[in-house]
């Protein structure tokens, strides 16, 4: 049938977590097409172009990628696969905290120095014994590389060659699956750290540190507190990491399709054999279905009564980090300070928590470091309020309507005013400005109420695997173990794909 498509494999989306997969299930030998509803790859990492500023849309903090070997799993697929771009590197930025201004630079030993001179010698040793804690755990969750886990007995063989190297650290590796809150409550007294402590987990999985995994905050201790740390932008945008995702899935045969929204998984007798596409296409897979949407975009697309009702109702239960708020701007860069550094956090008020709605803002100057991102003697400017952004606030709201623009106009404010600290002049610079709402990140990618994604908290248990009830259709990305994140959603793809490679194919590509 013409409008009828063979493949072994089809993947729902292809933000991060389902290019990584699809990247390295064609590394594999698979066929393999990525379907993605959007006119660009990327998902929430995709970058785009408006009158020749170019902007990411999500992600821009980056670290453990512009060398090899590395613990970062987007390193590690980049490496699988035979792709790479280039990197610009750079060590510190601003933090406009309650307690002032701070310009600081990752590595071992710049916050304790910070420390030292803000709030004294106790503080400074209360930091240090942190860090001989954090160190075992972070060896700890670094000793089995993330691309050597799979969901199925096979793991017993991909697992076994770390299993020495592990050995050092068995009675460490208990407290990785709990909160890093409660090793942060052994420690930590001194309410600066605390605070710190909960920002730290909040730009890594939305949460603040009782809520953040244990295993997650040692990976970032493993990665930034240590000697010659530098932190890493792609020279091109986000958009740069994915076409080299992208790159690397088309050199071994899987395809992207593009504008082409998945409408409906299909299951013939408990298993996934392919998906229909809004087009009325139909893409027939022999091997998996795998959905690189979240949960909640997932359910919809199985047609009623198929799911188990105690998995639906799981799902439904799933809690859920609220969304974002953004300003992407195109400035007049003349007389910006020479020094100032590309990314920025702003914290109004530590008394209302690091996830209290417009309390914590982020802001990425790329340019700064990569040039091609704006016209000469221009910069992009990305601006957001990172998972505080309640969706109840716009729901059903029209994005035409007068209501819906003063309401940007309303809760854009609090990021013009970060802005304003070390830019004063911003309005006056702009040439461009785009407002994004939650409904921007529901229409545009695809994300249930504009969501963030899963905001399972530490202590009341993991994220889920990336297998399903129905036999052949899995998940990944950030509805999926390890979480939220660039690093946890490489991993979701690498451990899916590994899963559905035979234990040869797989013990080949770990010993390469």
């Amino acid at each position: 049938m013409a409008n009828q498509q063979q493949t072994d494999i089809v993947i729902i989306g292809s933000g991060l977590g389902g290019l990584c997969c699809g990247a390295m299930l064609a590394k594999y030998g698979y066929n393999v097409i990525v379907c993605e509803s959007h006119n660009l790859p990327g998902g929430a990492a995709h970058g785009f172009e408006y009158k020749g500023f170019k902007f990411d849309s999500g992600p821009s903090l980056y670290s453990g990628l512009s060398y090899s070997p590395s613990t970062n799993p987007l390193r590690q697929v980049f490496d699988i696969i035979g792709e790479d771009v280039e990197w610009k590197n750079y060590n510190n930025w601003g933090c406009w905290l309650p307690e002032g201004y701070f310009d600081v630079a990752v590595g071992a030993d710049d916050f304790y120095k910070l420390l030292l001179n803000l709030r004294g010698e106790d503080a400074g040793r209360q930091w240090r014994r942190l860090q001989e804690v954090m160190k075992p755990l972070g060896k700890a969750s670094t000793a089995i590389p993330p691309g050597a886990f799979r969901y199925d007995l096979g793991a017993i063989f991909t697992l076994a060659p770390y299993a020495v190297s592990m050995l050092p650290y068995v009675f460490s590796a208990g407290k990785l699956t709990g909160s890093f809150g409660k090793i942060m409550d052994e420690v930590v007294t001194d309410e600066f750290i605390r605070n710190w402590l909960d920002l730290l987990s909040f730009m890594l999985s939305g949460l603040p540190a009782h809520g953040t995994s244990a295993a997650e905050m040692a990976f970032m201790f493993a990665e930034w507190y240590r000697p010659d740390v530098v932190l890493d932008y792609p020279v091109g945008g986000s958009e740069a990491m994915v076409n080299a995702l992208v790159r690397g899935m088309e050199k071994h045969g899987g395809q992207l399709w593009l504008s082409s929204h998945v409408q409906e998984i299909m299951v013939e007798n408990n298993r996934a054999v392919g998906v229909v596409l809004r087009n009325g296409k139909t893409i027939r897979a022999s091997k998996a279905v795998i959905s690189n949407a979240s949960i909640w975009n997932t359910i919809p697309l199985i047609g009623e009564g198929v799911l188990p009702k105690d998995f639906v109702q799981g799902v439904e239960k799933t809690p859920m980090n609220d969304s974002f708020m953004h300003l992407h701007l195109g400035i007049d860069g003349a007389g910006l300070p020479e020094d100032l550094p590309c990314h920025h956090m702003i914290v109004n008020d530590w008394h209302r928590g690091v996830t209290a709605e417009q309390n914590v803002v982020a802001v990425s100057i790329p340019s700064l470091l990569d040039a091609s991102l704006a016209p000469e003697g221009k910069h992009s400017i990305h601006v957001y309020t990172p998972a505080t952004e309640p969706y109840s606030l716009w729901a059903g709201l029209s994005r035409n309507s007068d209501e819906y623009n003063e309401l940007k106009k309303v809760r854009s404010h609090v990021m013009w005013e970060a802005l304003e600290r070390f830019i004063p002049d911003i309005r006056e610079r702009c040439e461009v400005t785009l407002v994004g709402t939650p409904l921007t990140h529901q229409r545009f990618l695809r994300r249930y109420r504009g969501t963030y994604g899963a905001a399972w908290n530490a202590d009341e248990g993991l994220f889920p695997g990336s297998t399903t009830p129905i036999n052949n259709l899995y998940c990944c990305g950030d509805s999926t173990f390890p979480g939220i994140g660039v690093p946890a959603v490489a991993a979701s793809g690498m451990i899916t794909a590994n899963t559905l490679a035979s234990v040869w194919q797989h013990l080949q590509v770990l010993n390469n």
